[in-house]
Protein backbone atom coordinates (compact mmCIF):
# COMPACT_ATOMS: atom_id res chain seq x y z
CA UNK A 1 0.00 0.00 0.00
CA UNK A 2 1.29 3.47 -0.86
CA UNK A 3 1.52 6.38 1.58
CA UNK A 4 -1.95 7.60 2.57
CA UNK A 5 -1.23 11.00 1.02
CA UNK A 6 -1.40 9.39 -2.42
CA UNK A 7 -4.94 8.12 -1.86
CA UNK A 8 -6.02 11.43 -0.32
CA UNK A 9 -4.63 13.24 -3.38
CA UNK A 10 -6.40 10.90 -5.81
CA UNK A 11 -9.75 11.40 -4.11
CA UNK A 12 -9.18 15.16 -4.11
CA UNK A 13 -8.49 15.09 -7.86
CA UNK A 14 -11.71 13.14 -8.39
CA UNK A 15 -13.59 15.85 -6.48
CA UNK A 16 -12.25 18.39 -8.95
CA UNK A 17 -14.03 16.44 -11.71
CA UNK A 18 -17.35 15.72 -9.95
CA UNK A 19 -18.90 18.35 -7.71
CA UNK A 20 -22.14 16.83 -6.42
CA UNK A 21 -23.57 13.56 -5.14
CA UNK A 22 -21.52 10.66 -3.81
CA UNK A 23 -19.22 8.12 -5.38
CA UNK A 24 -19.90 4.52 -4.35
CA UNK A 25 -17.03 2.07 -4.78
CA UNK A 26 -17.67 -1.55 -3.87
CA UNK A 27 -14.55 -3.59 -3.25
CA UNK A 28 -14.52 -7.20 -4.36
CA UNK A 29 -15.53 -10.12 -2.15
CA UNK A 30 -14.09 -13.62 -1.93
CA UNK A 31 -15.33 -15.80 -4.80
CA UNK A 32 -15.89 -19.53 -4.39
CA UNK A 33 -13.73 -21.85 -6.49
CA UNK A 34 -15.89 -24.97 -6.13
CA UNK A 35 -17.46 -24.60 -2.67
CA UNK A 36 -17.84 -21.59 -0.35
CA UNK A 37 -14.82 -22.18 1.88
CA UNK A 38 -12.48 -22.84 -1.07
CA UNK A 39 -11.99 -19.48 -2.74
CA UNK A 40 -9.99 -18.11 -5.62
CA UNK A 41 -6.99 -16.00 -4.67
CA UNK A 42 -8.42 -12.64 -3.74
CA UNK A 43 -8.02 -9.80 -6.25
CA UNK A 44 -9.29 -6.39 -5.22
CA UNK A 45 -11.22 -4.22 -7.65
CA UNK A 46 -8.68 -1.96 -9.34
CA UNK A 47 -10.71 1.24 -9.03
CA UNK A 48 -11.32 0.64 -5.32
CA UNK A 49 -7.62 -0.09 -4.90
CA UNK A 50 -6.69 3.10 -6.76
CA UNK A 51 -8.74 5.43 -4.55
CA UNK A 52 -8.65 3.57 -1.22
CA UNK A 53 -5.68 1.18 -1.33
CA UNK A 54 -7.27 -1.44 0.94
CA UNK A 55 -6.60 -4.96 -0.28
CA UNK A 56 -9.20 -6.79 1.81
CA UNK A 57 -12.54 -8.33 0.75
CA UNK A 58 -15.97 -7.01 1.68
CA UNK A 59 -15.27 -3.28 1.91
CA UNK A 60 -17.19 -0.35 0.43
CA UNK A 61 -15.77 3.13 0.02
CA UNK A 62 -17.79 6.33 -0.31
CA UNK A 63 -16.56 9.69 -1.57
CA UNK A 64 -19.01 12.48 -0.73
CA UNK A 65 -18.61 15.19 -3.35
CA UNK A 66 -20.83 17.64 -1.45
CA UNK A 67 -19.03 17.85 1.89
CA UNK A 68 -15.52 16.44 1.32
CA UNK A 69 -16.20 13.45 3.57
CA UNK A 70 -14.88 9.98 2.78
CA UNK A 71 -16.17 6.84 4.48
CA UNK A 72 -15.30 3.18 4.74
CA UNK A 73 -18.04 0.63 5.38
CA UNK A 74 -16.71 -2.74 6.57
CA UNK A 75 -16.99 -5.24 9.40
CA UNK A 76 -14.32 -5.99 11.95
CA UNK A 77 -13.29 -9.64 12.16
CA UNK A 78 -14.57 -11.91 14.92
CA UNK A 79 -12.85 -14.70 16.81
CA UNK A 80 -13.72 -17.31 14.17
CA UNK A 81 -12.04 -15.19 11.50
CA UNK A 82 -8.97 -14.82 13.69
CA UNK A 83 -8.77 -18.59 14.23
CA UNK A 84 -8.65 -19.27 10.50
CA UNK A 85 -6.87 -16.14 9.21
CA UNK A 86 -4.88 -14.79 12.15
CA UNK A 87 -5.09 -11.30 13.56
CA UNK A 88 -6.48 -8.72 11.14
CA UNK A 89 -6.36 -4.91 11.28
CA UNK A 90 -9.43 -3.13 12.58
CA UNK A 91 -11.60 -1.21 10.15
CA UNK A 92 -10.56 2.02 11.87
CA UNK A 93 -6.89 1.24 11.38
CA UNK A 94 -7.37 0.19 7.77
CA UNK A 95 -9.27 3.38 7.00
CA UNK A 96 -6.57 5.47 8.65
CA UNK A 97 -3.99 3.94 6.31
CA UNK A 98 -6.02 5.35 3.42
CA UNK A 99 -6.35 8.74 5.12
CA UNK A 100 -10.00 8.24 6.08
CA UNK A 101 -11.43 9.02 9.50
CA UNK A 102 -15.09 8.02 9.18
CA UNK A 103 -16.07 4.33 9.28
CA UNK A 104 -19.21 2.30 9.87
CA UNK A 105 -20.25 -1.38 9.83
CA UNK A 106 -21.08 -2.66 6.36
CA UNK A 107 -24.68 -3.29 7.43
CA UNK A 108 -25.21 0.46 7.73
CA UNK A 109 -24.36 1.14 4.08
CA UNK A 110 -27.89 0.50 2.78
CA UNK A 111 -29.40 2.98 5.24
CA UNK A 112 -26.77 5.57 4.37
CA UNK A 113 -27.51 5.22 0.66
CA UNK A 114 -31.27 5.44 1.25
CA UNK A 115 -30.67 8.70 3.10
CA UNK A 116 -28.65 10.04 0.16
CA UNK A 117 -31.39 9.05 -2.29
CA UNK A 118 -34.10 10.64 -0.13
CA UNK A 119 -32.18 13.93 -0.31
CA UNK A 120 -32.33 13.79 -4.10
CA UNK A 121 -28.60 13.34 -4.50
CA UNK A 122 -26.96 11.33 -7.26
CA UNK A 123 -25.15 8.10 -6.40
CA UNK A 124 -22.32 7.69 -8.90
CA UNK A 125 -21.08 4.15 -9.47
CA UNK A 126 -18.97 2.39 -12.08
CA UNK A 127 -20.05 -0.55 -14.28
CA UNK A 128 -19.80 -3.86 -12.43
CA UNK A 129 -18.09 -6.87 -13.98
CA UNK A 130 -18.61 -9.51 -11.24
CA UNK A 131 -21.94 -11.14 -10.56
CA UNK A 132 -21.61 -10.65 -6.80
CA UNK A 133 -21.05 -6.91 -7.27
CA UNK A 134 -23.99 -6.63 -9.64
CA UNK A 135 -26.31 -8.32 -7.16
CA UNK A 136 -25.06 -6.16 -4.29
CA UNK A 137 -25.50 -2.94 -6.26
CA UNK A 138 -28.97 -4.06 -7.31
CA UNK A 139 -29.91 -4.64 -3.68
CA UNK A 140 -28.32 -1.49 -2.28
CA UNK A 141 -29.75 0.84 -4.91
CA UNK A 142 -33.07 -0.94 -5.43
CA UNK A 143 -32.36 -1.24 -9.14
CA UNK A 144 -33.24 -4.11 -11.45
CA UNK A 145 -29.99 -5.89 -12.23
CA UNK A 146 -30.70 -5.55 -15.96
CA UNK A 147 -30.68 -1.75 -15.60
CA UNK A 148 -27.40 -1.43 -13.72
CA UNK A 149 -25.24 -0.93 -16.79
CA UNK A 150 -27.43 1.86 -18.07
CA UNK A 151 -27.48 3.57 -14.66
CA UNK A 152 -23.69 3.58 -14.23
CA UNK A 153 -22.37 7.14 -14.04
CA UNK A 154 -20.84 8.27 -17.33
CA UNK A 155 -19.57 11.33 -15.49
CA UNK A 156 -17.69 9.12 -13.04
CA UNK A 157 -16.42 6.82 -15.80
CA UNK A 158 -14.91 9.75 -17.71
CA UNK A 159 -13.42 11.25 -14.56
CA UNK A 160 -11.79 7.96 -13.53
CA UNK A 161 -10.37 7.46 -17.03
CA UNK A 162 -8.97 11.00 -17.03
CA UNK A 163 -7.16 10.39 -13.74
CA UNK A 164 -5.99 6.81 -14.19
CA UNK A 165 -4.73 7.09 -17.77
CA UNK A 166 -1.94 9.42 -16.59
CA UNK A 167 0.39 7.39 -14.39
CA UNK A 168 2.05 8.81 -11.29
CA UNK A 169 5.74 8.21 -10.62
CA UNK A 170 4.94 5.57 -7.99
CA UNK A 171 2.78 3.77 -10.55
CA UNK A 172 5.48 3.82 -13.21
CA UNK A 173 7.93 2.37 -10.68
CA UNK A 174 5.49 -0.46 -9.89
CA UNK A 175 4.93 -1.21 -13.59
CA UNK A 176 8.69 -1.37 -14.15
CA UNK A 177 8.96 -3.75 -11.21
CA UNK A 178 6.38 -5.98 -12.91
CA UNK A 179 8.28 -5.79 -16.20
CA UNK A 180 11.53 -6.76 -14.52
CA UNK A 181 9.79 -9.87 -13.20
CA UNK A 182 8.52 -10.50 -16.73
CA UNK A 183 12.13 -10.33 -17.91
CA UNK A 184 12.91 -13.41 -15.83
CA UNK A 185 9.73 -15.11 -16.98
CA UNK A 186 10.46 -14.57 -20.66
CA UNK A 187 14.17 -15.32 -20.64
CA UNK A 188 13.38 -18.54 -18.77
CA UNK A 189 10.72 -19.40 -21.34
CA UNK A 190 13.25 -18.86 -24.13
CA UNK A 191 15.83 -21.13 -22.51
CA UNK A 192 13.26 -23.90 -21.98
CA UNK A 193 11.91 -23.85 -25.56
CA UNK A 194 13.51 -27.09 -26.70
CA UNK A 195 12.07 -29.95 -28.76
CA UNK A 196 10.31 -32.49 -26.56
CA UNK A 197 9.29 -30.03 -23.86
CA UNK A 198 5.58 -29.82 -23.12
CA UNK A 199 4.18 -26.29 -23.23
CA UNK A 200 2.65 -26.64 -19.77
CA UNK A 201 6.08 -27.35 -18.26
CA UNK A 202 7.24 -23.93 -19.40
CA UNK A 203 3.98 -22.15 -18.57
CA UNK A 204 4.00 -23.61 -15.06
CA UNK A 205 7.63 -22.66 -14.50
CA UNK A 206 7.23 -19.02 -15.50
CA UNK A 207 4.00 -18.63 -13.51
CA UNK A 208 5.99 -19.90 -10.54
CA UNK A 209 8.57 -17.16 -11.11
CA UNK A 210 5.87 -14.50 -10.78
CA UNK A 211 4.52 -16.09 -7.60
CA UNK A 212 8.00 -16.50 -6.14
CA UNK A 213 8.71 -12.81 -6.68
CA UNK A 214 5.65 -11.58 -4.87
CA UNK A 215 2.53 -11.68 -6.97
CA UNK A 216 0.36 -13.60 -9.43
CA UNK A 217 0.59 -13.43 -13.20
CA UNK A 218 -1.27 -10.43 -14.56
CA UNK A 219 -3.45 -12.63 -16.82
CA UNK A 220 -3.60 -16.33 -17.71
CA UNK A 221 -0.40 -17.17 -19.57
CA UNK A 222 -0.58 -17.49 -23.35
CA UNK A 223 2.13 -19.94 -24.41
CA UNK A 224 1.88 -22.06 -27.52
CA UNK A 225 3.56 -23.21 -30.69
CA UNK A 226 0.13 -22.72 -32.29
CA UNK A 227 0.61 -18.97 -32.31
CA UNK A 228 -1.99 -18.49 -35.03
CA UNK A 229 -4.54 -18.62 -32.18
CA UNK A 230 -4.18 -15.14 -30.70
CA UNK A 231 -5.09 -15.98 -27.09
CA UNK A 232 -4.20 -19.65 -26.81
CA UNK A 233 -4.41 -20.83 -23.18
CA UNK A 234 -4.06 -24.52 -24.08
CA UNK A 235 -0.61 -25.75 -23.09
CA UNK A 236 -0.73 -29.44 -23.96
CA UNK A 237 1.44 -29.56 -27.09
CA UNK A 238 4.91 -31.11 -27.24
CA UNK A 239 7.33 -28.58 -28.73
CA UNK A 240 8.57 -29.48 -32.19
CA UNK A 241 11.70 -28.39 -34.05
CA UNK A 242 10.81 -25.90 -36.77
CA UNK A 243 7.88 -24.31 -34.91
CA UNK A 244 7.70 -20.86 -33.34
CA UNK A 245 6.60 -20.58 -29.70
CA UNK A 246 4.65 -17.51 -28.62
CA UNK A 247 4.84 -16.49 -24.95
CA UNK A 248 2.49 -13.68 -23.93
CA UNK A 249 2.84 -13.26 -20.18
CA UNK A 250 3.25 -10.72 -17.42
CA UNK A 251 3.43 -10.31 -13.67
CA UNK A 252 1.43 -8.33 -11.14
CA UNK A 253 3.06 -6.56 -8.20
CA UNK A 254 1.76 -6.58 -4.65
CA UNK A 255 0.34 -3.10 -5.29
CA UNK A 256 -1.68 -4.48 -8.21
CA UNK A 257 0.29 -3.12 -11.20
CA UNK A 258 0.86 -5.21 -14.30
CA UNK A 259 3.27 -6.04 -17.07
CA UNK A 260 2.32 -7.48 -20.45
CA UNK A 261 5.15 -8.74 -22.66
CA UNK A 262 5.17 -11.03 -25.69
CA UNK A 263 8.13 -12.77 -27.25
CA UNK A 264 8.21 -15.40 -29.99
CA UNK A 265 11.13 -17.78 -30.36
CA UNK A 266 12.13 -20.72 -32.58
CA UNK A 267 11.87 -24.08 -30.84
CA UNK A 268 15.43 -25.35 -30.57
CA UNK A 269 17.11 -21.95 -30.50
CA UNK A 270 17.83 -21.12 -34.16
CA UNK A 271 15.72 -19.24 -36.71
CA UNK A 272 15.44 -20.82 -40.13
CA UNK A 273 15.22 -18.58 -43.22
CA UNK A 274 11.42 -18.61 -43.38
CA UNK A 275 11.06 -17.85 -39.67
CA UNK A 276 13.65 -15.08 -39.79
CA UNK A 277 11.86 -13.32 -42.65
CA UNK A 278 8.50 -13.18 -40.89
CA UNK A 279 10.08 -12.40 -37.53
CA UNK A 280 12.12 -9.47 -38.83
CA UNK A 281 9.01 -8.00 -40.43
CA UNK A 282 7.17 -8.07 -37.10
CA UNK A 283 10.22 -6.68 -35.30
CA UNK A 284 10.48 -3.82 -37.79
CA UNK A 285 6.83 -2.97 -37.15
CA UNK A 286 7.41 -3.07 -33.39
CA UNK A 287 10.49 -0.84 -33.55
CA UNK A 288 9.00 1.70 -35.97
CA UNK A 289 5.77 1.94 -33.98
CA UNK A 290 7.65 2.54 -30.73
CA UNK A 291 9.83 5.19 -32.41
CA UNK A 292 6.69 7.08 -33.50
CA UNK A 293 5.20 7.33 -30.01
CA UNK A 294 5.08 10.85 -28.59
CA UNK A 295 2.54 13.24 -27.10
CA UNK A 296 0.01 14.57 -29.60
CA UNK A 297 0.05 11.66 -32.03
CA UNK A 298 -3.05 9.49 -32.28
CA UNK A 299 -2.35 5.88 -31.48
CA UNK A 300 -4.57 4.92 -34.39
CA UNK A 301 -1.96 6.51 -36.69
CA UNK A 302 0.80 4.51 -34.99
CA UNK A 303 -1.29 1.38 -35.54
CA UNK A 304 -1.54 2.03 -39.27
CA UNK A 305 2.19 2.78 -39.45
CA UNK A 306 2.81 -0.69 -38.04
CA UNK A 307 0.35 -2.17 -40.53
CA UNK A 308 2.13 -0.51 -43.48
CA UNK A 309 5.46 -1.78 -42.19
CA UNK A 310 4.07 -5.31 -42.08
CA UNK A 311 2.76 -4.99 -45.64
CA UNK A 312 6.16 -3.71 -46.81
CA UNK A 313 7.89 -6.69 -45.22
CA UNK A 314 5.42 -9.22 -46.58
CA UNK A 315 5.85 -7.75 -50.07
CA UNK A 316 9.61 -8.34 -49.82
CA UNK A 317 8.86 -11.96 -48.91
CA UNK A 318 6.46 -12.30 -51.85
CA UNK A 319 3.37 -12.84 -49.69
CA UNK A 320 1.79 -9.49 -50.57
CA UNK A 321 1.95 -7.18 -53.58
CA UNK A 322 0.75 -3.81 -54.84
CA UNK A 323 0.80 -0.43 -53.15
CA UNK A 324 1.29 -0.72 -49.38
CA UNK A 325 -0.95 2.20 -48.43
CA UNK A 326 -3.69 0.98 -50.75
CA UNK A 327 -3.44 -2.48 -49.19
CA UNK A 328 -3.86 -1.04 -45.69
CA UNK A 329 -6.72 1.21 -46.82
CA UNK A 330 -8.44 -1.88 -48.25
CA UNK A 331 -7.73 -3.84 -45.01
CA UNK A 332 -5.80 -6.56 -46.84
CA UNK A 333 -3.29 -6.57 -43.97
CA UNK A 334 -5.98 -7.95 -41.64
CA UNK A 335 -5.40 -11.40 -43.11
CA UNK A 336 -2.06 -11.37 -41.28
CA UNK A 337 -2.70 -8.96 -38.38
CA UNK A 338 -6.41 -9.04 -37.49
CA UNK A 339 -6.00 -7.17 -34.18
CA UNK A 340 -5.06 -3.73 -32.89
CA UNK A 341 -1.55 -2.56 -32.09
CA UNK A 342 -2.07 -2.25 -28.36
CA UNK A 343 -3.93 -0.98 -25.32
CA UNK A 344 -3.37 1.05 -22.17
CA UNK A 345 -1.91 -0.78 -19.19
CA UNK A 346 -1.78 -0.15 -15.46
CA UNK A 347 -3.61 -1.85 -12.59
CA UNK A 348 -5.44 -3.89 -15.21
CA UNK A 349 -3.45 -5.46 -18.01
CA UNK A 350 -6.10 -3.98 -20.33
CA UNK A 351 -6.31 -0.87 -18.22
CA UNK A 352 -9.85 0.13 -17.20
CA UNK A 353 -11.37 -2.08 -19.91
CA UNK A 354 -14.31 -2.84 -17.62
CA UNK A 355 -15.38 0.80 -17.90
CA UNK A 356 -15.85 0.41 -21.65
CA UNK A 357 -13.13 0.45 -24.29
CA UNK A 358 -14.72 3.37 -26.12
CA UNK A 359 -14.40 5.54 -23.00
CA UNK A 360 -10.82 4.45 -22.37
CA UNK A 361 -9.33 4.23 -25.85
CA UNK A 362 -11.40 6.78 -27.77
CA UNK A 363 -12.91 10.24 -27.32
CA UNK A 364 -15.02 12.83 -29.14
CA UNK A 365 -12.14 13.50 -31.55
CA UNK A 366 -11.38 9.86 -32.37
CA UNK A 367 -14.15 7.43 -33.23
CA UNK A 368 -13.71 3.68 -33.26
CA UNK A 369 -13.73 1.83 -36.59
CA UNK A 370 -16.42 -0.76 -37.15
CA UNK A 371 -14.91 -2.93 -39.89
CA UNK A 372 -13.20 -6.29 -39.25
CA UNK A 373 -9.65 -6.01 -37.93
CA UNK A 374 -9.55 -2.25 -37.42
CA UNK A 375 -12.43 -2.46 -34.93
CA UNK A 376 -10.20 -4.49 -32.61
CA UNK A 377 -7.88 -1.54 -31.96
CA UNK A 378 -8.49 -0.87 -28.26
CA UNK A 379 -6.62 2.45 -28.16
CA UNK A 380 -6.94 5.03 -30.91
CA UNK A 381 -6.98 8.47 -29.31
CA UNK A 382 -4.27 11.10 -28.96
CA UNK A 383 -1.43 10.18 -26.64
CA UNK A 384 -0.58 12.26 -23.56
CA UNK A 385 2.49 12.29 -21.30
CA UNK A 386 2.12 9.72 -18.54
CA UNK A 387 0.17 7.16 -20.53
CA UNK A 388 1.49 3.59 -20.46
CA UNK A 389 0.57 1.39 -23.40
CA UNK A 390 1.51 -1.80 -25.18
CA UNK A 391 2.98 -2.08 -28.67
CA UNK A 392 2.29 -5.57 -29.99
CA UNK A 393 2.27 -6.08 -33.77
CA UNK A 394 2.01 -9.61 -35.09
CA UNK A 395 1.77 -11.78 -38.17
CA UNK A 396 -0.42 -14.88 -38.07
CA UNK A 397 -1.24 -17.54 -40.62
CA UNK A 398 -4.77 -18.58 -39.65
CA UNK A 399 -5.91 -21.36 -42.02
CA UNK A 400 -9.64 -20.64 -41.66
CA UNK A 401 -9.13 -16.91 -42.34
CA UNK A 402 -6.88 -17.64 -45.32
CA UNK A 403 -9.57 -19.90 -46.77
CA UNK A 404 -12.27 -17.29 -46.19
CA UNK A 405 -10.33 -14.39 -47.74
CA UNK A 406 -9.32 -16.51 -50.73
CA UNK A 407 -12.90 -17.64 -51.30
CA UNK A 408 -14.17 -14.07 -51.13
CA UNK A 409 -11.51 -12.89 -53.59
CA UNK A 410 -11.64 -9.39 -52.15
CA UNK A 411 -7.90 -8.92 -51.76
CA UNK A 412 -6.51 -10.80 -54.77
CA UNK A 413 -4.70 -7.66 -55.97
CA UNK A 414 -2.73 -7.47 -52.71
CA UNK A 415 -2.22 -11.08 -51.54
CA UNK A 416 -0.29 -13.90 -53.24
CA UNK A 417 -2.56 -16.66 -52.00
CA UNK A 418 -0.61 -19.50 -53.64
CA UNK A 419 2.46 -18.67 -51.56
CA UNK A 420 0.38 -17.91 -48.45
CA UNK A 421 -1.06 -21.44 -48.68
CA UNK A 422 2.43 -22.85 -48.05
CA UNK A 423 2.56 -20.97 -44.72
CA UNK A 424 -0.58 -22.53 -43.24
CA UNK A 425 1.59 -24.63 -40.91
CA UNK A 426 3.65 -21.64 -39.74
CA UNK A 427 1.65 -20.48 -36.71
CA UNK A 428 2.16 -16.88 -35.65
CA UNK A 429 4.58 -14.30 -34.30
CA UNK A 430 3.88 -11.42 -31.91
CA UNK A 431 6.35 -9.04 -30.25
CA UNK A 432 5.11 -6.82 -27.43
CA UNK A 433 6.67 -4.14 -25.24
CA UNK A 434 5.29 -1.77 -22.59
CA UNK A 435 5.94 1.90 -23.35
CA UNK A 436 5.60 5.15 -21.39
CA UNK A 437 4.68 8.36 -23.20
CA UNK A 438 7.09 11.00 -21.87
CA UNK A 439 6.90 14.81 -22.06
CA UNK A 440 8.48 14.90 -25.52
CA UNK A 441 8.87 11.31 -26.66
CA UNK A 442 8.63 7.83 -25.12
CA UNK A 443 10.49 5.29 -23.02
CA UNK A 444 10.36 1.50 -23.22
CA UNK A 445 9.83 0.45 -19.63
CA UNK A 446 11.78 -2.10 -17.63
CA UNK A 447 14.90 -4.12 -18.24
CA UNK A 448 15.25 -4.76 -22.00
CA UNK A 449 14.00 -8.24 -22.85
CA UNK A 450 15.81 -9.90 -25.77
CA UNK A 451 13.94 -9.41 -29.04
CA UNK A 452 16.35 -9.19 -31.98
CA UNK A 453 17.16 -12.43 -33.76
CA UNK A 454 20.74 -12.35 -32.46
CA UNK A 455 19.67 -11.56 -28.89
CA UNK A 456 17.11 -14.36 -28.82
CA UNK A 457 19.47 -16.98 -30.25
CA UNK A 458 22.15 -15.95 -27.77
CA UNK A 459 19.73 -16.08 -24.83
CA UNK A 460 18.33 -19.46 -25.84
CA UNK A 461 21.84 -20.90 -25.81
CA UNK A 462 22.46 -19.78 -22.22
CA UNK A 463 21.72 -21.93 -19.14
CA UNK A 464 18.73 -21.08 -16.95
CA UNK A 465 19.32 -18.83 -13.96
CA UNK A 466 18.11 -19.33 -10.40
CA UNK A 467 15.54 -16.84 -9.21
CA UNK A 468 16.93 -14.06 -7.03
CA UNK A 469 14.42 -12.22 -4.89
CA UNK A 470 16.65 -9.21 -4.21
CA UNK A 471 15.30 -6.07 -5.82
CA UNK A 472 11.80 -7.43 -6.36
CA UNK A 473 10.25 -7.80 -2.92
Amino acid sequence: MFNKEIYISRRKKLRNEITSGIGLFLGNVDAAFNYPANTYSFRQDSHFLYFFGLNHPGIAGVINFDNDTDMIFANDVDIEDIIWMGNQPSVKNMAAEAGIEHTAPYGELAGYLNSVISQGKRIHFLPAYRGETMMELSKLLNLNIDKLKGEASVELIKAVVKLKEIKEEVEIAEIEKAIDIAYLMHTTSMKMAKPGMVEQEIAGTIEGISLALGGPVSFPIILSQDGQTLHNHCHDKVLTEGRMMVTDAGAETQEGYCSDITRTVPVGGKFNKRQAGIYQTVLDANVKAIAAIKPGIKYRDVHFLACRTIVDGLKELGLMKGDSQAAVDARAHTLFMPHGLGHMMGMDVHDMEGLGENYVGYDVHTKRATEFGNAYLRLGKELRPGMVLTVEPGIYFIPALIDQYRKEGTFDEFINFDLVETYKDFGGIRIEDDVLVTENSHRVLGKPIPKTIAEIERTMAEPREWIKREGFI
